[in-house]
C-alpha cells in the first residue's frame, strides 16, 4: 500500500505541489515523478503524458518549489530542466546528488554539449534535449528505475565483491570504502562500477559498457561513459591524478579506445 500526495495547483504559475494534510491511499504501487520545470507548455505536456501512463506526477517551476515539495513528498525520480529561474539546474543537480541518490534526468536545450556534460559530472543519470518527444522520455525514466530497483528485485542471497579493501554490494547496491563508510553512488555509477567489477583485468570499450549498463541508450550518450568513468574516479581514487587515467588508478585509460578495471576482485 502506498501513500500518494495529492496535489494542489498554484494560481501564480500553475505548478502543482504536494500537500502534507491532503492524502489518498492508493491499493498499487506508483512511481512518484516530481517535474522541475518553469515552462509551462512543456511541464503540463510532460505531466499529462506521464499521467497518462499511470505515474503519479507532481510538478513545480523553481528550486524553492522543489525544496519544499521534497520536505514533505519523497520523488522515485526528478525530471529537471536546466534552465530554472533562480537557482539554475546545475546547482539544484549538484545539490540533490549531495543530499540523495534519487534518479535525476535532466532536460537541456537543444542538446548543449556542455550543458549535457555538466549535468553528467554533476550527478544526473540520463539527459534529454529539447525538443523531445514524450515518448523517448518515458523510455529513459522507465529505463532509469529498472536500474534502480534493480537491486530490490534481485536475490535474498547477498552477492558482494571486493577489491583492495572495497566492498560493493551487488544486491544492495552499495559500496563500502576500505573504512567501511559507505560512498553515495548514483544508478548509472554503480552499473558501470560493476561492469568494470564483474570483468576485471579485461579491456572494454566504450560501446561493451554502455551495453552491459542495463537499458542504457546508445548514441551520443557514449562519450558520456567517459564523464561516468571521471565521477568513479574520484570517488575510488585516493590520489590526485584520478581523472588521468595513470598508473595510480583503478580505472586505466587504454589508447586504442576503452579502459580496465586494474585491481584483483573477489567475492566476499
Amino acid at each position: 500500500m502506498t501513500v500518494v500526495l495529492r496535489t494542489r495547483q498554484s494560481p501564480a504559475n500553475g505548478s502543482t505541489i504536494g500537500t502534507p494534510d491532503a492524502i489518498s491511499i492508493m491499493t498499487n504501487s506508483m512511481p512518484n515523478i516530481l517535474i522541475v520545470e518553469d515552462d509551462r507548455q512543456t511541464r503540463d505536456l510532460i505531466a499529462r503524458y506521464l499521467g497518462e501512463q499511470s505515474f503519479a506526477v507532481s510538478t513545480v517551476t523553481s528550486g524553492k518549489e522543489m525544496d519544499r515539495y521534497l520536505s514533505h513528498n519523497r520523488a522515485d525520480l526528478i525530471v529537471l530542466d536546466l534552465m530554472l529561474p533562480g537557482e539554475d539546474g546545475l546547482s539544484l543537480c549538484r545539490r540533490l546528488r549531495m543530499e540523495s541518490t534519487t534518479p535525476i534526468i535532466i532536460l537541456t536545450a537543444k542538446g548543449e554539449d556542455l550543458d549535457r556534460i555538466l549535468g553528467l559530472e554533476m550527478g544526473a543519470d540520463d539527459y534529454l534535449p529539447k525538443p523531445f518527444n514524450p515518448r523517448e522520455l518515458l523510455a529513459r525514466i522507465n529505463a532509469v528505475l529498472r536500474r534502480q530497483s534493480s537491486g530490490l528485485a534481485a536475490s535474498s542471497t547477498a552477492t558482494r565483491l571486493t577489491f583492495q579493501g572495497w566492498t560493493i554490494d551487488l544486491r544492495l547496491r552499495e559500496l563500502r570504502n576500505p573504512e567501511g563508510a559507505q560512498v553515495p553512488l548514483t544508478s548509472a555509477e554503480f552499473d558501470l562500477l560493476q561492469a568494470f567489477c564483474e570483468r576485471a583485468g579485461r579491456v572494454l570499450t566504450r560501446d561493451s559498457l554502455l551495453s552491459m549498463m542495463r537499458g542504457r541508450p546508445g548514441g551520443s550518450f557514449g562519450r558520456s561513459i567517459d564523464v561516468l568513468v571521471s565521477r568513479l574516479r574520484r570517488k575510488l581514487d585516493r590520489t590526485e591524478n584520478h581523472d588521468r587515467g595513470d598508473s595510480t588508478s583503478v580505472i586505466k585509460t587504454i589508447r586504442t579506445g576503452g579502459y580496465i578495471f586494474t585491481p584483483r576482485v573477489e567475492e566476499a
